[in-house]
């Protein structure tokens, strides 16, 4: 598949052009938590997508393995009210969609996992952008540049 800006960190207004409105993107963990966290460099580069959402522009679907990385830390640091805010955020919100590990994403994963050499949580991410037919897959990891099987954007 053709991936056009691949190999760019971040997603510029530039960047969110190219993604048709009403569009539907699977998000990886990395680029929320950075968002969530208000991160000083990675933040500002990924806000514009957060942007789009909240104005109905796009839709993210994210994997039950996102929520439970995006909420580890601050259960890590046992602040349990933040977990739950970050919980309440991305499976409650206007144009978020959450979506469960079935036996088709585990099987779809299991391929991915085989064919590019993933980790198990990047496989499902991929594998939920593909059964959800996601138009793109946005990561801040450079390990998914070589998936080949969805578009991927913002590969750092």
């Amino acid at each position: 598949m053709d991936r056009p800006d691949q190999g760019r960190v971040g997603v510029s207004a530039e960047h969110l052009e190219d993604i048709p409105d009403g569009a539907l993107v699977a998000l990886d963990s990395a680029p929320i938590i950075y968002y969530l966290q208000d991160h000083p460099t990675f933040a500002p580069r990924f806000s514009p997508l957060f942007d789009a959402v909240a104005e109905g522009r796009l839709t993210l679907v994210i994997s039950t393995v996102t929520l439970a990385e995006v909420m580890t830390g601050p259960f890590a640091a046992d602040n349990e009210v933040l977990a739950m805010q970050y919980r309440e955020v991305m499976c409650h919100s206007p144009g978020w969609q959450t979506i469960p590990v079935d036996e088709n994403v585990a099987a779809e994963a299991a391929r991915l996992r085989a064919r590019y050499r993933l980790r198990l949580p990047d496989a499902i991410q991929v594998a939920t952008a593909i059964a959800t037919r996601a138009w793109a897959l946005i990561t801040h990891d450079s390990a998914l540049a070589k998936v080949k099987d969805i578009r991927v954007l913002g590969v750092g």
